[in-house]
């Protein structure tokens, strides 16, 4: 009996050795990733010059002439109407496979060339992403739109993430991506500033970029392509983020030049599309990423907002929390933002039924005055 209960506790000691070292490797395992993420994270600099690329038909931007420029956020090539993202809190954290992040990136291409754009405003182009099956999709766009210019500006780029687990992340990096008939004689990167905890890991390297382009008067037209903050955002951040780029615009401006700025703001644009889109739904705190726009911060400047739209209000997002379908909650975070100097002549928001992507494009035709 003595013997039989000694056996029994060396049996349970080396057990407990096992747990015990099991947990020890999950720990230290944790830890040196942890310090794998925090160790190689950096920031993009700002102000960073950005190479103009292909070729442009025509040289310079006429006065009082009409001009089509389309904005449109690709979700890298993942947003089927079934998808759905963990972030968003649904359940998938890569597109369906690398066929349909193909066909997702052609779809939204042949959809904005049909407006016959003299420019272009793509936002979330992955280059070599987990999520996308390490596409090139800026490669796909460039072949898309041949006689025009281009510029990349990483938006953000993000170390492994291993969440969730059983599909992670991994690698994520994503562009914005202007393209311009006009040749584009200069382009720079500039950086949003960001929350500085935590979220800061998921919500990387927030920019907007600003491509120059000559006009008949000697001025500048100026295109802004922006991509604000989704995820781990506060009042901070968001007036921070909006205040820098309608400085950045306001001082093109003062110098006569021409802005016009197009994306993804991640707030509800019109300031009341959350509730108009969606009569009879209880708008609860899970819609808080989209916050009104900032208007009266807006005021402050020579800048306005294209917000009188020609064919009625029509969504540009879904909520990717759950398969769309009509119905489902819908809202405006894209458009666009003009200077005084110039015209808005017609503005769209092409609703598609979320074919492609979570976003629609937006279609603005203007003129400089």
């Amino acid at each position: 009996m003595f013997w039989n209960n000694m056996k029994g506790a060396g049996i349970i000691k080396t057990i407990l050795k096992i747990v015990l070292v099991l947990v020890l490797v999950v720990v230290i395992a944790a830890i040196g990733y942890l310090a794998y993420v925090m160790i190689d994270y950096s920031r993009i600099e700002d102000d960073l010059a950005i190479d103009p690329q292909g070729t442009a038909t025509s040289d310079a931007v006429a006065l009082n002439t009409k001009y089509t420029v389309v904005t449109q956020n690709l979700g890298f090539g993942a947003y089927t109407p079934e998808f759905t993202f963990f972030m968003d809190g649904g359940t998938q954290s890569w597109a369906d496979s690398k066929e349909s992040v193909i066909s997702c990136i052609d779809q939204g291409a042949d959809n904005v060339k049909s407006f016959s754009p003299d420019f272009v405003f793509f936002q979330e182009v992955d280059t070599n992403s987990t999520r996308s099956y390490h596409v090139d999709q800026s490669k796909q766009l460039t072949q898309k739109f041949e006689g025009f210019m281009y510029t990349e500006a990483v938006n953000y780029h993000s170390s492994f993430l291993m969440y969730p687990l059983t599909q992670p992340h991994g690698f994520a990096n994503s562009e914005l991506m202007t393209f311009s008939k006009y040749t584009v004689t200069s382009a720079i990167r500039r950086s949003f500033p960001i929350s500085e905890g935590f979220s800061k890991f998921l919500d990387l390297d927030r920019c907007f970029s600003k491509a120059y382009v000559a006009t008949a008067n000697g001025k500048q037209l100026v295109l802004y392509n922006v991509h604000s903050s989704a995820y781990g955002g506060s009042d901070e951040i968001r007036t921070a983020q909006m205040t820098k780029l309608f400085e950045d615009m306001q001082a093109e401006y003062d110098k006569g030049n021409y802005c016009v700025c197009g994306g993804d703001f991640n707030h509800d644009f019109t300031g009341d599309s959350k509730k108009k889109l969606n009569p009879g739904m209880d708008i609860r705190d899970d819609y808080g990423w989209a916050q009104a726009f900032p208007v009266d911060l807006l005021a402050q400047y020579n800048i306005s907002q294209c917000i009188e739209y020609s064919d009625g209000l029509k969504a540009t997002c879904r909520d990717c929390d759950i398969p769309y379908k009509e119905g489902n909650f819908t809202v405006i975070v894209d458009g666009f933002l003009i200077t005084d100097n110039v015209e808005c002549v017609d503005v769209w928001n092409h609703y598609n039924g979320f074919t492609y992507s979570d976003h629609a494009p937006v279609q603005l035709d203007f003129m400089l005055k």
